[in-house]
């Protein structure tokens, strides 16, 4: 068998990708299964029993259930052996990530400590600062915490006020400010605290709770996340010893870019699991709640719902083990020594930043369709506290907005893969002029398709790459280098390219269960993709006639609609009846069905 590529960051938008190519839930070890088994077993008899209590920002719970994952390694999937880790693959964390989706409020507290509160650690921290720190977070026996945010640097994370300046006798800086939003700020034991030295030189910090000078105010009232913790955390003088230093001075944005990164994909994979706990908790109420005698779960428009929630969850769980797939493949490239420095970890993870804003895009909108969607199938229920969906609702909410708003990833989509091409990392440009030269022989009605069950889903998501470079192009052909100040534009073009990630997520994945088990194991699999694909390329049609009409006008216009007509020519298929079989699936196992 032929070595298994590994691709850059952003090229599966200019390169055909194969199906043993990618990771997927399918291909789980027996140590994925177990790992699996032992996070929805935590979930099940741990957390659900005391959901409820845990809306009351119960401290002393919080951090019980906090000890009891650390006991069961769930905390310790990212940190190295030596350090009292697991030190397993970003697969595993992805499990664990996912299986927490549905556990509420401490869902919250679990990715904030086990992410950005002890990741920067993991990842710049010296070997007597992981020796220090990593075992009490692995084990739960402390709490962490991340402080980026301030009042005036919400998304400009980089204009922080908060300052750092060396006392005179060279052993402590001396740190004044007020972070933001903290979350688990309440009951965190260490923070990881950024602030400028000497005003300049933005720098990370891992700061104790009982430091002189660290406190915390004022617990924030909250829609969602009730059990988790949010308060600012303020510094009045606060002595660090300068050994406390993470990493180097002045490159504290290093590990802020590449910690949110990670968050950002960690974050995705948490929604996949609040997505299915969607998809359950809906079937078993329609499907026990009757209406003109009989269920409501035999209704069309109910079937619809459980279906779109089912096939967009299936996406992105698709797209969330490849991208974990994606970092196994490039961290294993590393040799002995790099794979012990975490910087050098956080570098090759920091190729997939596009794929980490995708994730954490798709993921959370995908959550917030999901429950949206929960709320009305169990209607005035659904807007009653009484019921899961309630809580579902207001917790989903804020994923939107935290690891960097949906919007500001919207804009790092394009923006990083512009940026790589300039750099010569990523052939994007030189792809863009060859779909031009391409458009002008194309004719779509020329396309003979082979006789395989998704061969029309393959060719279109083709034709929606060559759609995405061509707008790509001549947007950046129109605005130079002033095309950062369009972002309605931008934001198009990342819809187009987050959907052709998706789509092809989902369809490789098909590909891969029908090459190993046969079409008929992939009947449901099948089916999801047919219907995503149908729904999803006369919107990406749209965006591109919209971006190529602000763009260009007269005869250029008409050309280069033309060409958005050539590349997504497409025959609809029967939606109903396959978003029927898919929900006749999800009633009869009441549970999502891929």
């Amino acid at each position: 068998m032929a070595d298994k590529k590994i691709f850059a960051g952003g090229e599966f938008l200019i390169t055909d990708v194969a199906p043993d190519d990618v990771f997927t839930p399918e291909d789980f070890t027996d140590e994925h299964k177990m790992i699996y088994e032992t996070g929805s077993d935590f979930v099940e008899k741990e957390i659900a029993p005391v959901i409820d209590k845990l809306e009351e920002k119960d401290p002393d719970l919080v951090l019980e259930l906090l000890g009891k994952a650390g006991e069961l390694g769930l905390l310790g999937t990212d940190i190295q052996e030596e350090n009292g880790g697991l030190g397993l693959d970003k697969v595993s964390t992805t499990i664990v990530a996912e299986v927490m989706g549905p556990a509420g409020s401490f869902s919250v507290v679990y990715s904030a400590h086990t992410g950005i509160g002890t990741l920067p650690i993991v990842y710049f921290g010296n070997e007597e600062q992981k020796a220090k720190y990593l075992p009490k977070l692995a084990s739960g026996e402390w709490c962490g915490a991340y402080c980026l945010t301030e009042s005036g640097s919400g998304s400009d994370a980089l204009n922080a006020r908060t300052k750092a300046v060396l006392s005179e006798d060279g052993k402590y800086y001396i740190l004044n400010g007020e972070k933001m939003f903290i979350t688990n700020a309440g009951w965190a034991s260490s923070f990881i605290v950024y602030a400028k030295v000497d005003g300049e030189d933005f720098t990370g910090f891992i700061v104790e709770k009982d430091f002189p000078g660290v406190s915390t105010g004022k617990e924030e009232t909250k829609m969602g996340v009730h059990g988790s913790s949010t308060r600012p955390v303020v510094l009045e003088d606060a002595k660090i010893p300068v050994e406390n230093v993470l990493f180097e001075i002045g490159k504290g944005h290093k590990i802020a870019f590449n910690i949110l990164n990670i968050g950002r994909w960690k974050l995705g994979a948490s929604c996949v699991g609040g997505c299915k706990g969607c998809v359950a908790e809906a079937v078993k109420y329609a499907n026990g709640r009757t209406q003109f005698k009989v269920p409501i779960s035999s209704f069309g428009m109910i079937k619809t719902k459980l279906t779109d929630m089912a096939v967009r969850t299936y996406m992105s769980e698709s797209m969330m083990y490849r991208l974990a797939g994606m970092f196994d493949d490039k961290l294993a490239l590393l040799d002995a020594e790099a794979k012990k420095s975490g910087a050098e970890n956080a570098k090759a993870i920091e190729e997939y930043a596009a794929e980490c804003s995708i994730s954490k895009v798709y993921g959370s909108e995908t959550l917030d369709f999901c429950v949206d969607e929960y709320v009305q199938i169990l209607g005035g229920y659904g807007f009653c506290a009484e019921y899961p969906a309630e809580r579902y609702y207001r917790d989903s909410r804020i994923n939107r907005i935290w690891e960097g708003t949906n919007e500001i990833n919207r804009m790092l989509v394009p923006g990083t893969m512009m940026k790589r091409a300039m750099q010569g990392r990523l052939n994007l440009l030189q792809a863009a002029q060859a779909v031009a030269g391409d458009l002008m022989t194309y004719s779509p009605l020329s396309v003979e398709l082979p006789d395989t069950p998704l061969a029309l889903q393959e060719h279109i998501i083709k034709m929606s790459k060559k759609l995405a470079l061509m707008v790509a192009g001549v947007t950046a052909q129109k605005f130079g280098a002033n095309l950062a100040r369009e972002q309605e534009v931008l934001a198009k073009i990342a819809d187009i390219v987050i959907e052709i990630f998706a789509m092809e997520s989902g369809l490789l994945r098909t590909l891969k269960i029908i090459s190993k088990d046969g079409e008929e194991k992939a009947k449901y699999q099948i089916a999801a993709v047919k219907v995503y694909v149908d729904e999803m390329i006369p919107r990406i049609e749209s965006w591109a006639k919209q971006i190529v009409s602000y763009v260009e006008e007269g005869d250029m216009l008409r050309t280069q609609l033309a060409g958005v007509k050539k590349l997504a020519r497409y025959q609809p298929i029967d939606a109903v009846t396959l978003k029927r079989e898919i929900a006749d699936r999800i009633i009869d196992l009441e549970s999502y069905p891929f």
